[in-house]
């Protein structure tokens, strides 16, 4: 498959809809680039059984997973709307395409267990992590390392699918996350500074925004070169 790293998916997501379960591109490229080999050497090979979904049945277990945002702009809440304001339109027009684009995106479990939130739901309500991946992926460490972390009890829930990749750097590895990572898997390059999880998530002025954006952009071009490589 010859992936477009610079298609914005929101151009095949029909209007008012949301990409991650309504771009058929999206969900294409999703499927190829993590149909491989997971850390233990065995297939992890997925399905489109559920048309707004993804699909993986094996020994290994019977996933169904869903697409989520890892590069969120924070351009369309209230909380940051003040900083948005004074941000150049062409700027925050270029900063919202090159997130809509594949390097922004991952795969997460979809189905609720126990009726309790997913992974993409719980990320997004927690006041401690509002979204933003590099603070998901900082408790994606901790729940390797058996450490607390304000979704610990979320990922316990999905336990079988993290058990897939036997270990933080097996996952990152996996999802070709490295950029957002040092050189030995032990700490998070944070897009901003990040003291703990009790300080305020979100960018709290118009430079650490642009820190924010800088940082973002810079790892989502990364990942997308990481894409084309593993796609030829």
């Amino acid at each position: 498959m010859n992936i477009d790293t610079s298609f914005n998916v929101y151009t095949d997501t029909p209007k008012g809809r949301d990409p991650d379960s309504h771009s058929p591109t999206l969900r294409n490229y999703h499927k190829f680039l993590w149909s491989k080999k997971l850390p233990n050497g065995l297939l992890f090979k997925l399905d489109e059984t559920n048309p707004m979904r993804l699909h993986h049945k094996s020994d290994l277990g019977e996933f169904v997973l869903s697409s989520d945002s890892i590069a969120h702009t924070y351009s369309n809440i209230k909380s940051t709307n003040d900083i948005i304001k004074k941000i150049n339109s062409d700027e925050l027009t270029k900063f919202v395409s090159l997130c809509s684009t594949i390097g922004g995106y991952i795969i997460f479990p979809s189905e609720r267990i126990n009726n309790q939130m997913t992974i993409n739901g719980a990320r997004g309500v927690n006041k401690k992590i509002r979204d933003r991946f590099d603070l998901t992926l900082e408790c994606i460490r901790r729940y390797y390392i058996k450490e607390d972390s304000p979704l610990k009890g979320t990922f316990e829930r999905y336990k079988q699918f993290f058990n897939l990749f036997d270990s933080f750097q097996g996952y990152v590895d996996f999802f070709l996350l490295q950029d957002l990572v040092s050189n030995d898997y032990s700490s998070i390059k944070y897009f901003i500074p990040f003291e703990s999880f009790e300080n305020y998530p979100l960018p709290n002025d118009i430079a650490e925004y642009q820190q924010y954006k800088y940082n973002l952009s810079k790892f989502v071009l990364a990942r997308s070169q990481r894409m084309k490589n593993l796609n030829k």
